[in-house]
């Protein structure tokens, strides 16, 4: 193993339940007589409008630690001038920015830096720049001895909120439009299988007219699936080349997370090594908190372990349901829509109702294995094929019904995070729409096509 170096961060075991909530562990330090190696920030404008200057300066060290600043409430005699010393001793790049407009550079861990908040008028709000930090808790209020502090709510000061982006359910993505290559792939050949993934944050169009700013393992929503047998041997390398820390957890290894799942810092490496015990369709996904975000806005995918005794198919797909929440146009996806559990969207392989205009296809007599793994981060899965019957279902690890049975499947079942196969033969030649009934917003629900041609 490579990892990327500094020191180790602890971090929630992986997995994402429905309706993931995020647990964040403040703790308390104080801090006194940090010396300060970055440069003075002068802030902008008084805090809280005009006001008779005392001439004093009140300086108040503060520290960036667990999702939280520490403390999180600052209280000022009106008139005096206030100096934040801000440290981050988080394994998290954090910043300090002031409604006033005046802020810190981001610090890595150990970095320290001086901002002038100016002359205390009145309450004043504080919060981490970085994505989702904010929104998870990550804010500083200041008030005066006469004076409420400003709330954590309070985004008087923010910019102005861009237009969200719409979905046409109906509209046609052209001519041009490719859609992703459902195909499940084979298995490289050899037991030991290199593998780079590199994070990015690129702008996509996730609908017809409708681009996001995506965070990505290798440029792509979902990231590319992996496949092997089980004893087979992965060795992951992480690359970031985000603007932001990103990390990795493999749900098909089972090894402790506080090295290998930790987020790492722009430009670094980190080198993950496991071993597949367990056959199934298992989730990847960023580690990074809020993970709710991370995932939320494109970082997962899906490895493929074989069972052993995983019979030929005539064609076999890979589906992952995900779910879109839409920010301003060429914007990163909405947290609080995430929080609130409202998806614009719900699709399969990042894109809506691909496979309407580009089905998928079959010929009629044909064995077909469809892989689903519901990426979540919050929607339930509940897969099926209209006009056709499952004579074989697999699902998080389990047989469940095969050819020899007498009875048959209608649906899928999946929790998100969750994944499993099913087959089908297709009877005859038509259109087979595919379905993830999502009965609550159902017109936002994940849907395609199968195109199923003449018997062969």
């Amino acid at each position: 193993m490579n990892p990327a170096t500094g020191p180790t961060p602890v971090r929630p075991l992986g997995g994402v339940a429905a309706g993931l909530a995020l647990v964040l562990i403040a703790v308390l330090v104080g801090v006194a007589g940090q010396r300060l190696t970055s440069v003075e920030t002068p802030g902008a404008v008084p805090a809280g409008g005009a006001v008779a200057e005392t001439g004093h300066t009140t300086t108040v060290a503060v520290v960036a630690e667990g999702m939280r600043f520490h403390p999180a409430q600052i209280t000022v005699p009106r008139g005096d001038r206030l100096v934040i010393e801000l440290t981050n001793r988080d394994d998290r790049r954090h910043d300090l920015v002031l409604a006033t407009g005046a802020r810190t550079p981001l610090l890595s861990r150990g970095g320290t830096a001086r901002v002038d908040a100016g002359v205390i008028g009145g309450p004043l709000a504080g919060w981490c720049s970085m994505p989702g930090h904010r929104q998870s808790g990550m804010t500083l209020s200041v008030s005066t001895t006469d004076a409420p502090a400003a709330g954590h709510d309070d985004h008087a000061a923010d910019p102005a909120p861009g237009t969200a982006a719409r979905i046409d359910p109906m509209a046609d993505p052209g001519p041009a439009f490719t859609a992703r290559d459902a195909t499940a792939p084979t298995i490289p050949p050899g037991r030991v299988h290199k593998v780079e993934l590199r994070a990015r944050e690129v702008v996509r169009e996730v609908a017809p007219g409708v681009r996001q700013k995506m965070w990505t393992f290798n440029g792509t929503v979902p990231g590319p699936v992996l496949r092997g047998r089980v004893g087979d041997t992965f060795e992951v390398t992480l690359v970031n080349e985000g603007s932001m820390d990103h990390g990795v957890d493999f749900h098909a290894g089972a090894l402790a997370p506080d090295a290998v799942m930790r987020p790492i810092d722009p430009g670094q490496r980190l080198t993950y090594r496991f071993t597949a015990t367990k056959a199934g369709i298992w989730m990847y996904h960023c580690s990074t908190m809020p993970m709710l975000h991370h995932i939320g806005n494109g970082m997962y995918g899906a490895v493929i372990i074989d069972p052993p005794d995983l019979t030929p198919v005539d064609r076999e797909y890979v589906l992952v349901q995900s779910e879109l929440y839409l920010g301003p146009d060429g914007e990163p996806g909405d947290l609080a829509k995430m929080q609130a559990e409202r998806p614009d969207a719900v699709v399969f392989n990042g894109y809506v109702a691909q496979y309407d205009p580009r089905p998928l296809t079959a010929r009629a007599g044909e064995r077909v294995r469809v892989w689903v793994l519901d990426a979540g981060p919050n929607r339930d899965s509940a897969f099926h094929i209209v006009g056709a019957q499952f004579d074989t279902l697999y699902r998080e690890g389990q047989w469940q019904l095969r050819p020899s049975d007498p009875g048959g499947a209608q649906v899928l079942d999946l929790a998100p995070a969750a994944g499993g196969f099913v087959e089908t033969v297709f009877p005859e030649p038509g259109r087979y729409p595919f379905v993830s009934h999502v009965m609550v917003d159902a017109e936002r629900g994940a849907h395609g096509v199968f195109e199923v041609g003449p018997g062969k």
